[in-house]
């Protein structure tokens, strides 16, 4: 166990290793959770609280808000190059990730230059004090670019992998974690696939059957992230079908930011997961919203 005492987030940090991937869990102590609770509080602060869980999915863009298609020309410098507006948009994000328990990061920079050499991970995770994370990198630029996908917690997961997804052009992944659930049994555990996929339709097909394979075998799931296609044609003769999943809300959508048109972030559920909310959120940050939803996991 490595010792942080120097840093003011957190109190230590474990390393897990999952099919000889580095996994990166920090951990700081947590009062949010009162006697009100019909569960022990040790027991919530060790596993999810199967009757509310809130989750989140954001593409983040690195922190840059495009306004208008063509910002994606005119502000293009700020996909490598750093900028004051970033610091501030990582701080909106933070607050309002920070009363989930569980959020998905797409294009999150692991740092770089354009991001000062900050993990914007590590950074939102001691900004909204969740004390669990995993910073994923799938294209490594060096010094230029650290660009991936991140998970957060409140609660620690029991396990973590670190999957590259197949596809024309190298670059995109999953991660895959299982979190315990308050009174549950360990087979009961909620599985969450959290994930970028490719503009392209074949390379899409080819990753969606990775993620049939990643949740079969399991009861309780949520897969989550930025599908890069319509709802209808993401789940229509998909591998998500044939896996049992479902779109866990109406459409809603979060593309382009400025005039949502597009549900490009979504989340599909298995038949035990019970959707009792979803929305969009306002964070003027990026290209896209955040889409939100809180679940409970029957027995």
């Amino acid at each position: 166990m490595l010792e942080l005492a120097d840093h003011a987030f957190f109190a230590r940090a474990v390393r897990y290793n999952i099919m000889n991937l580095p996994v990166h869990v920090k951990t700081l102590r947590d009062n949010s959770f009162t006697q009100s609770d019909s569960r022990s509080l040790r027991d919530l602060d060790r596993a999810l609280n199967p009757d509310a869980i809130r989750l989140l999915t954001f593409n983040i863009q690195v922190g840059i808000h495009t306004q208008a298609f063509r910002d994606y020309v005119t502000q293009g410098w700020r996909h490598v190059l750093p900028h004051r507006e970033r610091h501030q948009n990582l701080l909106k994000v933070a607050d309002l990730i920070r009363d989930f328990d569980l959020v998905g990061l797409q294009e999150v920079d692991g740092g770089s230059l354009r991001s000062g050499f900050i993990n914007q991970v590590e950074y939102l995770a001691a900004r909204a004090r969740l004390p669990y994370w995993y910073s994923q990198t799938n294209r490594d630029f060096g010094p230029l670019a650290q660009h991936g996908n991140g998970l957060l917690a409140r609660v620690s997961p029991r396990e973590l992998e670190d999957h590259k997804l197949p596809g024309m052009i190298p670059g995109r992944g999953a991660v895959v974690a299982r979190w315990p659930l308050a009174g549950y049994p360990q087979d009961d555990d909620l599985l969450v696939v959290m994930l970028h996929l490719s503009l392209g339709h074949r390379s899409r097909k080819r990753q969606l059957a990775a993620v049939r394979r990643f949740v079969e075998g399991h009861k309780n799931v949520v897969v989550m992230g930025d599908m890069n296609t319509l709802s209808s044609q993401l789940h229509r003769r998909s591998e998500l079908r044939a896996a049992n999943l479902r779109p866990a809300a109406d459409l809603l959508p979060t593309y382009p930011a400025w005039q949502p048109q597009l549900a490009l972030d979504r989340f599909y559920v298995s038949e035990n997961v019970q959707v009792k909310s979803s929305q969009t959120l306002a964070c003027a940050v990026s290209d896209h919203l955040p889409l939100a939803i809180e679940i409970a996991v029957q027995p």
